[in-house]
């Protein structure tokens, strides 16, 4: 953590929150701080998505539903941005016109923002991104554990024959050994496959499923257990797909799914992970030309913030 206090966000109470920059949570600009523990990066791209477009849109509209946050969670008992230096690093722009070189972008930025030990909490985007993300967190700390939070399981070969897309980044984590594969779970799952061998696949590359109907069956309480005692110490990468929320609570999204998780289900379970070695982590899928009364917005930014509140707490907190 940084040696002096941190800068916090705008006073809401003495500056309207529809006033001034909008920055993830009104906090600093990484321009405007000696060093970040945590930043906050957007990346508005959606040239893998599978349906509907429009993701790309999404870090503005999580940015713009962020104005409402507050400084101090009490649902983990943390002022985050007085705990840790937090800050807004901006969008990373990469070539909206080919997946490859986006992915090579997306994966040199993420290494260049976590060189000095920043974590990083990113904003898509599609879930293309989490590959080339994946990629520099193992750089950095190894094989790392997996919690992806999805309606879908994301580890199809290729779609159209091209093996980087939304629906791909895990099996070539997988396949690249970037990935523990003891500690990878699913949460939130459901829907149709194309077949049962969809779920074969997806047990060999080494993937537990947890899935809606487990959470509802078993509770956050029984989930958290499983999840904690399948991740244990290892240093831990936590991908949210927002269409892991039923379309009631995230209609704003490319690819929804009926039969979906609550968001009060999803941050209690996010709260859970507290004391886990969470590496970082991304929000990804929110497309706002979907949305309705910002609906699927706040969901997302209260998940960005309980993100950055876990990593404020650090390890073992």
């Amino acid at each position: 953590m940084s040696d002096t206090s941190p800068i916090g966000p705008v006073d809401s109470s003495r500056v309207p929150r529809f006033a001034g920059f909008a920055t993830f949570a009104r906090l600093p600009r990484i321009d405007q701080v000696e060093h970040a523990d945590v930043a906050v990066a957007g990346v508005p791209f959606d040239s893998g998505v599978s349906y509907r477009p429009g993701a790309r849109f999404g870090p503005a509209a999580l940015r713009e539903a962020s104005r409402l946050l507050r400084p101090y969670h009490p649902g983990l008992d943390v002022s985050p941005f007085a705990t840790a230096q937090v800050v807004d690093a901006g969008d990373i722009a990469v070539n909206p016109f080919n997946i490859g070189e986006a992915i090579k972008t997306l994966q040199h930025e993420a290494e260049t923002l976590t060189a000095q030990g920043t974590r990083l909490v990113t904003i898509g985007g599609d879930h293309t991104i989490a590959l080339p993300l994946l990629r520099a967190a193992a750089k950095r700390h190894g094989p790392v554990a997996l919690l992806h939070f999805d309606a879908h399981l994301d580890t199809w070969d290729t779609y159209f024959g091209e093996p980087y897309t939304h629906g791909t980044p895990f099996r070539r984590a997988s396949e690249e050994g970037i990935l523990d594969t003891s500690a990878l779970s699913h949460v939130g799952t459901r829907g149709p496959l194309y077949g049962k061998r969809d779920l074969e696949e997806d047990r060999r590359l080494g993937f537990g499923i947890v899935t809606s109907g487990d959470v509802l069956r078993r509770g956050v309480a029984e989930t958290v257990d499983a999840l904690r005692q399948r991740i244990g110490d290892r240093p831990l990468y936590v991908s949210i797909d927002i269409d892991v929320l039923d379309p009631a609570h995230a209609p704003g999204t490319g690819t929804p799914e009926a039969g979906g998780m609550t968001s009060r289900e999803l941050l209690e379970i996010l709260r859970g992970l507290r004391g886990l070695n969470l590496i970082g982590g991304d929000v990804v899928e929110l497309a706002p030309a979907y949305d309705h009364a910002e609906i699927t917005a706040v969901a997302a930014s209260h998940v960005a913030y309980d993100l950055v509140s876990l990593l404020a707490l650090g390890k073992n907190a």
